[in-house]
Formats: structure tokens, sequence, C-alpha cells
């Protein structure tokens, strides 16, 4: 497997999970600010132009922070990334997507690319405004969904990889988390897994 990221970006949650998994993987790196993901060869891999991508051993490509997770779980089931039952397969989905599609793109992709959301360069300090409360609001519900576990559904699992990068992103803005957010990111860098993540993309 090939892990096509960017440091620090959301492709750091794929790659804390394919340190959980334990299989052996390369890495590629993506210099998002030079726009390499818009030029070949990676745009002859992922069209999408965006991280993570993984290529896979038999030769296909996956793309989709939620696919890729939940790919990895299912295909790696001894790393026990998804619970067993159904229903609590069911919440951990709906946190990582809640994650994904709403603080990472609403709340944070405003925050950090406010020219995407408006033609008006006048607009973009609202637009950032914007953004920074729908992340709050989104860290109250996770918050919430966090109250007395130590991890989203109990034990680890696929959604603490998407709400550990989106708490990460907090820092990069000046955001304070609420406590049991706060505690959870705390509790993800002291795994060890995530530790050698860091420590692979320059982060730690």
């Amino acid at each position: 497997m090939k892990l096509y990221y960017a440091p620090g970006a959301c492709s750091i949650g794929i790659h804390v999970l394919l340190e959980e998994v334990g299989k052996p993987y390369e890495m590629e790196r993506v210099n998002l600010q030079q726009g390499e993901q818009y030029k070949p060869p990676f745009i002859g891999v992922n069209p999408k132009s965006k991280v993570p991508t993984l290529a896979r051993d038999d030769g296909s490509v996956l793309t989709e922070f939620p696919a890729i997770a939940y790919w990895l779980a299912r295909s790696n089931p001894f790393a026990n990334l998804l619970p067993d039952d159904i229903d609590q397969q069911a919440r951990a989905l709906e946190l990582l997507d809640y994650a994904v599609s709403t603080v990472h793109m609403q709340g944070f992709g405003r925050q950090f690319r406010a020219a995407n959301f408006t033609p008006n360069a006048a607009d973009e300090e609202a637009v950032k405004t914007k953004g920074k409360d729908i992340a709050e609001k989104g860290f109250s519900l996770i918050d919430k969904a966090l109250e007395g576990k130590d991890y989203a559904v109990g034990k680890f699992s696929i959604a603490d990889a998407a709400v550990f990068y989106v708490e990460f992103w907090s820092k990069r803005v000046g955001m304070t988390l609420p406590a049991n957010c706060a505690a959870h990111l705390d509790r993800m860098l002291a795994r060890p897994t995530v530790q050698r993540v860091m420590q692979q993309e320059g982060l730690a």
C-alpha cells in the first residue's frame, strides 16, 4: 500500500489507521502549497486532486477519508478499528462523517480557504467567522458524544482518527476545545501509533 499525504492534512488520520493496522506501507508526500495535487504525476493517481489517497496492493486506488477508513477497518478485522455491534458501527460512521463533512469541510474549510466560499475578497473575514462558528458548534456536539468515554464509541475506532485530525487543527486557528475533546486529543497524542505518525510527518 502507498499513502499519498500532506503533513498535518486530513490524511494524518488515515496515516494513524495504517499504523494501527501494522501492515507494511509506503508514503509519498504531496506538496499542497506548491500545487502538486493539480499536476502530474499525482492527478494521474487521483484526478480529484486530494489527499488522502491510498494506492492498494492490487494496483487500485481508493479516495475519500471515510471510504479509506472503512476499507482499512473491514479488510483488517484483527485491528479492531470498528466495533462488532452494528449500532456501534453506525455511531462510529456517524461521528466520522460529521467530523469530515461538517467540522472539516464546512468549519475549517472556510477558515483555511475563505476565497473558495466567496467571489468577493471583502467577504472573506465573514466567511472565516462563519467557519469558526460551525467548527465550535461541531466540537460542542462531539464533546457530548465523548462524554464519559475514552474514545468515540468506547474503544478506539476509525471515528477517533477523524475526530483527532480536526481536534489537532483547532490549534492552528487558536480555538479552545471543550473539555472532553481536549482530553480526547491528549489521549490520542499519547498513543504510540500517533506519536510515530507525528514523528514521520515532522510534526513532533
